[in-house]
């Protein structure tokens, strides 16, 4: 989940990976280094912790070079420390690398560098990447070579930059089941795990896939397969505007990205939707009427929008839906074949269990689709079908925008399959006006949060908190639970309300918290039942609801508007994520950038 970033032009190179590593810094922030190439010389500096120690380290400056390579690290393999930073060096000082993944053989590679004289001064697994690659070259005496033999030798993921005095004026990249981006400007090009990191310098992206190799000059790029035939790749016209990757006028990213969903749901609902008119998805050709069950795949936030539209596919199409956490579904020998859709969600389209499971399917003879923020990301290469949410760059870690965005384009997924099976129905009709209103009652949710942000001051100091509600309700719970444990690093749990009396509730005593969510009319009076059991044993209730509810001695009551209980979850998530945010403040903590987590999961 590190972030990497190269430079080669004619500017100083440290400008641009420093700012580059700070807009990748959501991909891990343990640690930071640079190394740049100057009068044949590999300068590194390093710093443990946050990039903007790299930043204020003094011997920065003193590396004034045209060509390097930048790294910011979420430790797998060795504690954060100067020592395990990147980039690594061989023992010759003659290659420089950085990585991002994991290499699943390092120990063996290790013991057989060992073997020849090699030593080691870190406990990360990238360090064998560098004097493999100068254990070849003392053969090869041809660095492209030696990286493409190098590669061959590395089990696991790996998305990796290398410099040398031996090649002064290139940068050789290559990947596998890790992310690379390759920008392309005029007179110098950039490298990068993901687009906003460059985003300012270039709109205009090659992106290398699995098992390639590019070696990048100011004025060139060379691609080759791992056995060094070249091959031609297209370049991409990327449509991001820059300036939606800074803060602007919010104190956070976070803070920025909540505020943002009205406008991107806006976006997301595009063309796709109008009144009295059929949904259209022009690259989707799939013969529903062959599908006999859908599979939803994903991880962490995605799987909850997956949970929250699995009722909208199943009433409206009539197929039995199936929603599956990709790190289970990968390794459970599912039920699938040429009569089954899996819908693969992922917001960076990069997720490495995601990845996995979209290949299994595949493999499988299922038919595939990718619900995706990112153009061109790797999950969007495999997929026989994408579409794509317009959330726009999303920096805080924990996603907000993204899976507002993911709930609503399913949900008119969902409508188009069902039209496209020849269903029609008043209900859907105003299902789909419903949906063409959400961005402006998600913007009168945010006009008042006060009630929210008081009820979080009178409870941030709680070690546990519960989240229930009964179907829509559920699933949009567990994404406030998700938020809360992510940036306030409060135990929270969120369950079904009908399982309370199952065992749960043994867990609720005086002054406990409970966030109860209640906006299906079918359902609102069980769920209050519900609450009422635990307002008995004593805990503090926060309820979120657009139904009537009983006179009952609720601590605060947050009323959204009203819409569809398929559709509820994109306004009852709105004050669930400023609820975690407002802990999260109050506990002067940074919200952005929580503690252990990274934004986009590339390594099992």
């Amino acid at each position: 989940m590190c972030g990497i970033v190269g430079y080669i032009g004619t500017k100083k190179a440290v400008p641009v990976l420093i700012k580059g590593l700070l807009s990748l810094e959501y991909r891990g922030y343990d640690s930071a280094g640079i190394c740049v190439l100057n009068n044949d010389i590999l300068n590194v500096v390093k710093s443990k912790g946050r990039v903007k120690n790299l930043e204020s380290n003094p011997e920065l400056p003193n590396l004034t070079g045209s060509i390097g390579i930048a790294h910011t690290r979420w430790a797998t393999h060795g504690i954060p420390s100067n020592e395990n930073s990147h980039p690594h060096l061989d023992n010759s000082k003659e290659f420089a690398v950085v990585h991002n993944g994991i290499i699943e053989n390092y120990t063996e590679l290790r013991k057989m560098l060992e073997k020849e004289g090699y030593t080691f001064i870190s406990q990360t697994d990238t360090e064998v990447i560098p004097n493999l690659i100068s254990y070849y070259y003392k053969t090869e005496k041809d660095i492209l070579k030696a990286v493409s033999l190098a590669i061959k030798d590395l089990k696991g993921s790996y998305a990796i930059e290398v410099i040398s005095p031996l090649l002064p004026d290139s940068i050789i990249v290559a990947r596998k089941d890790s992310p690379l981006v390759i920008g392309v400007g005029k007179g110098e090009n950039y490298v990068a795990s993901d687009i906003p990191a460059v985003l300012n310098y270039t709109t205009k992206f090659y992106f290398l896939e699995d098992n390639e190799i590019a070696k990048i000059d100011k004025d060139k790029i060379s691609f080759y397969n791992n056995s060094l035939q070249p091959i031609q790749k297209e370049i991409k016209d990327i449509e991001w505007d820059a300036a939606s990757s800074e803060k602007g006028v919010f104190a956070d990213y976070m803070l920025k990205e909540i505020f943002e969903q009205p406008q991107v749901v806006m976006e997301t609902i595009g063309s796709r939707l109008k009144p009295n008119e059929k949904c259209y998805f022009e690259d989707i050709d799939i013969d529903l009427k062959d599908i006999n069950k859908i599979f939803v795949v994903a991880c962490g936030t995605a799987m909850h929008a997956g949970l929250a539209t699995k009722y909208t596919f199943e009433h409206f199409c009539k197929i039995p839906v199936e929603v599956d956490m990709a790190s289970e579904f990968r390794y459970r020998n599912p039920l699938i074949d040429e009569h089954t859709l899996c819908i693969f969600i992922s917001q960076s389209g990069e997720t490495a269990d995601t990845i996995a499971a979209l290949k299994l399917a595949k493999n499988a003879g299922s038919k595939t689709l990718a619900v995706v923020n990112v153009i061109g990301s790797s999950i969007t290469r495999i997929a026989d079908y994408t579409i794509y949410t317009h959330a726009g760059p999303e920096i805080a870690v924990a996603s907000t925008k993204a899976y507002t965005c993911q709930v609503v384009l399913l949900n008119i997924l969902a409508i188009y399959f069902a039209e496209s099976l020849g269903y029609s129905s008043k209900e859907l009709e105003n299902f789909k006006t419903e949906i063409l209103e959400l961005p402006s009652k998600m913007k009168i949710i945010l006009d008042d949060t006060k009630l929210i942000e008081d009820f979080a001051k009178e409870v941030y100091t709680q070690p546990d908190l519960y989240f229930i509600g009964r179907n829509t309700d559920y699933a949009v719970s567990m994404e406030g639970s998700l938020k809360l444990k992510e940036i306030s690093y409060i135990h929270s749990e969120a369950y079904a309300a009908g399982e309370l009396k199952h065992g749960p509730i043994a867990l609720i005593e005086d002054g406990v918290t409970v966030i109860g969510v209640a906006t299906n009319p079918n359902l609102v009076e069980k769920t209050m039942s519900n609450l009422e059991e635990v307002i008995t044993r004593g805990a503090n209730v926060m309820v979120i609801t657009n139904q009537d509810i009983p006179n009952m001695k609720i601590n605060c009551n947050i009323r959204i508007p009203k819409c569809s209980s398929m559709l509820s979850p994109v306004l009852s998530v709105i004050p669930l994520q400023l609820f975690a945010y407002y802990i999260a403040k109050d506990k002067n903590l940074d919200v952005d950038k929580p503690r252990n987590l990274a934004k986009s999961v590339t390594v099992e």
